[in-house]
């Protein structure tokens, strides 16, 4: 069962988001909006990205890296 969720946007908002929906190959606002919530799970959080940032400078500094010629080094 489907349910209705309403929500109250500017003009200019909710013409982005038609916009963009359409741009983006979707039939509808909801299919782009269902979209959206999907790829947010894969999504990392400024904070988390800061932690991260913070720690391979920390293994930088101890010498923990290496100097890889491509990104077949790293496999």
């Amino acid at each position: 069962m489907r349910e209705v969720l309403t929500l109250s946007l500017p003009p200019k908002t909710t013409q982005l988001i038609k916009k963009k929906a359409k741009s983006k190959g979707f039939d509808s606002v909801s299919g782009y909006i269902k979209y959206l919530i999907t790829i947010d799970d894969d999504m990392i959080s400024a904070d988390e990205l800061l932690k991260m940032a913070k720690e391979a400078r920390e293994d930088y500094k101890k010498g923990k890296t290496i100097k890889a010629k491509s990104l077949m080094d790293l496999l």
